[in-house]
């Protein structure tokens, strides 16, 4: 892709059509991320070391199984298939697979959620956590999963309405979760306004709260106003051959996001083992890092509605397009957050933990400035991946992620952090020569698949 090339895939029209998707795509994901963050903020505050690292791995945990299950495998297929049949004109066929699609994630979710609830000291256990973060993180595990299955839920009303391109109502729904989690967050931890003062207990309720408020908003916008609603007639009806080509479609989605998901949870039951200074360090930083990649998601997302829509219009050449300007944007959004990594490290850091954790401060700040260098990359991996996906195409991503993430990340850190005790600043370095291979790789893997797709037509 030269400099030519560039200018003419940044040109207003297709930035137009781009920033109408990414930009509420990003926002959506800002505020989801605000849920995460602020109670890591308000108890680290309150708690300190031992209050972040409960949050930290219990968030890990229940989130990681939620995003390999829904968000970011059965909700990932809903959008691609949705989309193509949106781009086709083919209305019922769209609002058949999107009441399937979301029969199916709400028994997922409800399976998942008591599975989470009932192992929750198991998952700790085997964490590496210690004794005092288990008692904790088994109570803020109970109460997070009053609201979990809703979020799950709520994941799939929102992929269901990108996939027709409305990324605005997903930014309202996440508005309204993180408005009731900030409010509540600051009344239920720290006991204002005559409320008890209830610490991480009151966190783990304002986030159920709040995931619950998102559902009820999600669900009946869904039924009042959606182009693509919900009806139960698909299921009287109902088509094992849409179920199928569903599944085909989500399976290499969620495997994808259980090869980095497991992964990195892997690691993080590696870097428990290192104390819990670089354990608060480390979340700190991925909490910082989670803000940062939310630009390439939503980019991801305009890809992937975008080249749907495209490839359902038969008009490739354009879905081409779309790829490379949402990559492109996608890139320079992301480079700023490396410029505020590298400038203000440690002002950063000091916003999650008290000013007397200096240990953590200092330390994070360099985990920080490493996680700089991986932005580029990570956005060319996700928007890449997202096209991808646009395309119908959900095992590329699979493949890669799956390699980059077992047969790079995990045996390095395993050496480094495991076995050899190395600073936790060694598993940023690994992370950024996972990226870069992984980015690589997608992008070679998106110009062969749109040659053979030119080829063919």
């Amino acid at each position: 892709m030269n400099l030519t090339n560039i200018r003419n895939y940044v040109h207003k029209d297709n930035v137009r059509d781009v920033l109408l998707l990414a930009l509420p795509a990003v926002g959506e994901m800002i505020l989801y991320m605000l849920v995460w963050v602020l109670d890591t903020v308000m108890v680290g505050q309150y708690g300190g070391e031992l209050a972040v690292s409960t949050v930290g791995i219990s968030c890990e945990i229940a989130y990681t199984i939620s995003n390999i299950l829904i968000a970011q495998g059965l909700a990932v297929g809903i959008t691609s298939i949705v989309a193509r049949r949106y781009g086709a004109k083919e209305i019922d066929t769209a609002e058949e697979y999107a009441t399937i699609g979301f029969s199916l994630g709400a028994f997922i979710s409800v399976v998942a959620t008591f599975c989470i609830f009932l192992f929750a000291e198991d998952l700790l256990t085997l964490a590496g956590a210690k004794p005092e973060v288990i008692s904790y993180g088994v109570l803020y595990i109970h109460i997070v999963c009053i609201g979990l299955s809703f979020n799950m839920m709520t994941s799939m009303f929102a992929a269901i309405h990108r996939a027709y391109g409305n990324t605005k109502t997903p930014l309202i729904i996440s508005s309204v979760v993180v408005l009731v989690n900030l409010v509540l967050d600051g009344v239920l931890i720290f006991g204002l306004f005559g409320a008890p003062e209830l610490g991480i207990k009151g966190a783990a309720i304002a986030t159920a709260i709040a995931h619950i408020s998102g559902f009820l908003y999600a669900a009946i916008y869904t039924y009042k106003k959606s182009l693509i609603k919900i009806k139960l007639k698909y299921l009287k009806f109902f088509s094992f051959t849409r179920l199928k080509s569903l599944i085909t479609l989500s399976i290499p989605a969620s495997m994808q996001e259980a090869a980095y998901g497991i992964s990195k949870l892997g690691t993080t039951f590696m870097i428990m083992y290192l104390g819990t200074t670089a354990f608060a360090a480390n979340q700190i930083t991925l909490t910082l890092e989670s803000i940062s990649f939310m630009p390439g998601w939503g980019f991801a997302v305009a890809a992937t509605t975008l080249v749907g829509n495209k490839i359902g219009e038969k008009n490739f050449e354009k879905a081409k397009e779309y790829a490379y300007t949402s990559t492109i944007l996608g890139i320079g959004v992301m480079l700023v957050f490396s410029l505020i990594f590298l400038s203000i490290p440690t002002e950063l850091i000091k916003l999650f933990i008290a000013s007397s954790e200096t240990e953590v401060i200092t330390l994070g700040a360099a985990c920080l400035m490493i996680a700089a260098f991986e932005q580029p990359t990570m956005a060319v991996s996700m928007i890449m991946g997202g096209a991808l996906k646009g395309f119908g195409d959900t095992r590329t991503p699979f493949v890669v992620a799956f390699i980059t993430s077992w047969f790079i990340r995990l045996p390095l850190v395993y050496y480094f952090i495991y076995l050899n005790k190395m600073s936790i600043t060694y598993f940023w370095w690994i992370c950024v020569i996972q990226w870069t291979i992984d980015g690589l790789f997608l992008f070679i893997m998106f110009k062969k698949k749109f040659k053979s797709l030119e080829a063919y037509s």
